[in-house]
Order: structure tokens, then sequence, then C-alpha cells
């Protein structure tokens, strides 16, 4: 449950049957990553087909439409929009005709020149049609003097920063691009005998791919007809993967940067445990987000895990707001407490992280309301207290509640009888591989570009 929203999903397919439907099938394993708008390309050689969307990927797909996606090679994406720029022209694939012919591109992402790009673009006299970053490269690509496609790709993500994974799809081509920090994380499977590219290995899993590895940061790979995939390292790699991937936003079946997001989450739980231990009865995850770490920190401690709290997975967005009397409303329609449970225990609450403050709140308040004796708040991760300025739709600071209020103002805000974090080393280490190819700007605000 979380105030928290990846900005995107991304596939690409080449060389396999019906392209378009493993494509879909990708999106909708990965539908946690995006629910605003989804969209496909698929090309039959000749030709470049899109469809796309607001909404779901099984609203804005059926077969009917992707029998008319033909083609071996798709590209698709799922989009998390943030407020107020919901635009169906914000739906992604970006797709254009230019001297080459044609093109369909997806980002997963956020492009930290976007705005210098865009505006020297339309001094220049380009024009755009959407307030995407993703659009920058289509004229950057189209006013490249190369004379290769591959090259010209190569010019516009040298002018571009920030955080990205790109996919492009030409009539007879696939290129992937990662940016040379591997901020997002893009994964490469093999299929039959074509390829899959993907935000999380998740996708391969439900449509029977098998996980090759991950594309490197600075990495582009060529997907050409009747040969291995060509791999060209761009940039110089310089890995700062987002934390924030293993805490919350990587579904927990998938590898992530080579390793199981659930099995960090359940290290994340157990090195709370010992950093952080509580005298209490049981623990209870928020879910479905805090479940890992909560079983991880049953485990350390020996407190029995109990699930507390229901959810209700059927609330999509409620636009009728709740009467002044049912303040909590909207919480209490995603999360009920087992009263039965609860009543006179002394609880440990497990999530992944704080950032508004406003449902840890509430989600002690239905604690107290259920009779629990003690509500103690543990997080699985450090404080938020700085936005992501890397793809990932955080508030701005004036909205983290960490930002502006110490641990102890924190656990006052929301009611707990104690209330303490994973210290970042831990979660470093919970996560494996190089402390220092970790970007953890959310956490401590140092920001790699």
């Amino acid at each position: 449950m979380h105030d928290l929203n990846e900005k995107c999903a991304v596939v690409g397919v080449f060389g396999v049957p019906s392209a378009s439907k493993i494509a879909y099938f990708s999106l909708f394993a990965m539908q946690h990553r995006g629910q605003e708008a989804s969209g496909i390309s698929s090309s039959n050689g000749k030709k470049i087909f899109t469809i796309k969307d607001r909404g779901l990927v099984t609203r804005v797909f059926n077969e009917e439409k992707l029998e008319k996606l033909s083609g071996t090679m798709a590209v698709g994406h799922n989009r998390y929009s943030t407020a107020g720029e919901d635009s169906i022209l914000d739906a992604q694939p970006v797709f254009a005709r230019y001297d080459l012919g044609e093109m369909s591109i997806v980002h997963n992402g956020n492009l930290t020149n976007a705005k210098e790009v865009r505006d020297a673009l339309i001094k220049s006299g380009a024009i755009f049609q959407s307030s995407m970053d993703t659009e920058n490269l289509i004229h950057l690509i189209s006013r490249s003097e190369k004379a290769r496609l591959k090259d010209r790709i190569i010019d516009a993500v040298k002018k571009v920063t920030g955080a990205y994974c790109f996919i492009f799809l030409s009539r007879t081509k696939m290129f992937a691009v990662r940016d040379p920090h591997g901020f997002r994380p893009l994964s490469i499977g093999k299929l039959g005998k074509g390829w899959v590219v993907a935000s999380e290995t998740c996708a391969f899993d439900l449509v029977g791919a098998k996980f090759v590895r991950d594309v490197n940061p600075g990495e582009m790979l060529i997907f050409e007809e009747g040969k291995e995939p060509q791999s060209i390292q761009v940039f110089e790699p310089t890995p700062k993967k987002c934390i924030f991937e293993y805490v919350y936003f990587a579904r927990p079946d998938s590898l992530l940067f080579g390793k199981s997001a659930y099995a960090a989450r359940i290290e994340m739980g157990k090195a709370l445990a010992r950093e952080m231990p509580v005298d209490a009865d049981m623990v209870i995850p928020v879910p479905d987000s805090g479940v890992p770490a909560a079983l991880g920190y049953s485990k350390e401690s020996g407190i029995p895990f109990e699930l507390g709290i229901i959810r209700n997975h059927y609330v999509g967005r409620t636009f009728i707001e709740p009467a002044q009397e049912i303040r909590d409303l909207k919480v209490k329609m995603k999360l009920s407490p087992i009263k039965e449970l609860i009543d006179g225990k002394k609880i440990v609450v497990i999530d992944d992280s704080i950032v508004r403050g406003t449902t840890s709140k509430q989600i002690v308040r239905i604690m107290r309301n259920a009779g629990a004796a003690e509500v103690h708040m543990r997080i699985s991760s450090p404080p938020t207290s700085d936005p992501c300025y890397y793809g990932i739709d955080t508030p701005d600071k004036s909205h983290l509640i960490s930002a502006s209020k110490s641990v102890e103002e924190v656990r006052k805000f929301i009611g707990a009888d104690s209330l303490a974090y994973l210290s970042i080393d831990a979660l470093l280490k919970s996560c494996g591989g190089e402390e220092e190819s970790y970007c953890r700007a959310c956490f401590d605000g140092k920001y790699v570009i």
C-alpha cells in the first residue's frame, strides 16, 4: 500500500511468432509497474502497427486487437503517469515516420536533462505532441547526420542523461539500451529461437522464456534476423542500481540485478529483527508490501507471524469521497484487521517504507480500534527523506514526512508505541553486491547525476 509509483514497464520481443501476444502477457506480468496506460507496437518486416490506450493491459487489448498487431517482433509498455498528465498522447510506444522509415520507442525511467534538450529542439523548429521526455529521442534520432539507425541511436543517447531503459523497434530490427548507471532493471531471456527483453524477469516466467542475463549498464543490444544479438558497450558502466526496486517495486518473484527480490526482502526483515528487536506477541505485515520482511522478522525473532490485516484486492481508485463520519473509509476499504487475533495483544507491524505517513497513521489506528495493547511499527528500509529524479514517482520533498520530522516526531504523528527503521548498511547487505553500486539518494540525498 503506497503513494510511490514506479514509472513503467517495458518489453521487447524478437524472432517469435505472434510476438504481440508474448508482449501482451509480459505486460500483464508487469502490471504492477504501471496501471495508467498500456500499448504495443509490432512489425511484420514491412510496416509497424501500434495500439495503445488508457487502462490496464486486459482492458486495452483483446484477441481481435492482438491479431492486428502481426509480425515476429514487438515492443510494449505499461505507463504509470504522474497526476494531471495522463493524456492518451502520453501513452507509449511513441511511433514516428522519419527519413529512414518507421520506428517505435518504449522507455522506462526519467531523463534529468529532458527540459534542456526539448527547449533546444523546439528552438530549432521541432514540434512536440506529448509531455513525455521519450519524444526527445525521436527528434534526436531523426536529426542525426549518421546513415544507420544504430549510430543514430548511439548519437541520441549520448545527448541525454538520467535513468533509462529504451527499446526501439524499426521495421526489421530491435534495439535495447540501458543507461550507464543501470538505475532501472532490464533483463534478457531466450524464447525458442527468439528473444525477450523485459523490465522484470517475472515476465519471462509467464511466457516461458529462460532468463539469460541482465542487460549491462551502458550496453546496447541489436537484434537482427538470423543473427545472435550484437552487443555494443556504448558507455563505460558506472553501476548505481535503484535500491528501492529491492525494497518495494519489483514483484517478489523477480530476479533483480541477479538476486531474488523475495530473498532480499526476507533478509531485510531478519536484519530489522536483529537491529530493532521488540517484546511482542505477533508480527503482522502491512499487505502486500510488508509480507516478505515480516516473515524474515518473525523467523529471526521467534515471534509468530500472523496475517492480521486482510487486504481487499478489488479496490481500484475510488472517486466517491467517503462521508466525514466514516473517515478512514478509504483505508478500511483496502485493509481490515482480524479483531479476534489482535485484541489485547502486543503487535509488531512491518512495512517496507513510510512515505507521507498517512497510511501508517491509519494502520496504527485500525490496530488500536481492534483492541491492540501495543503497536510497534518496524520499517524494512531507512527513512525516505528525498525525492527520486530517476524514474520513481515520489512526492515532493515537502510531502515526505521523514524530510522534515525526526523518527520520534514521525512516531508521534502515526501514534505508534515505538517506531524503528532498518539501517542503510543492513539494507545494502541484505541486497548483496557492491555497496557503492546502488543508488540510495531517496535515503541520503546524494544524487548520482
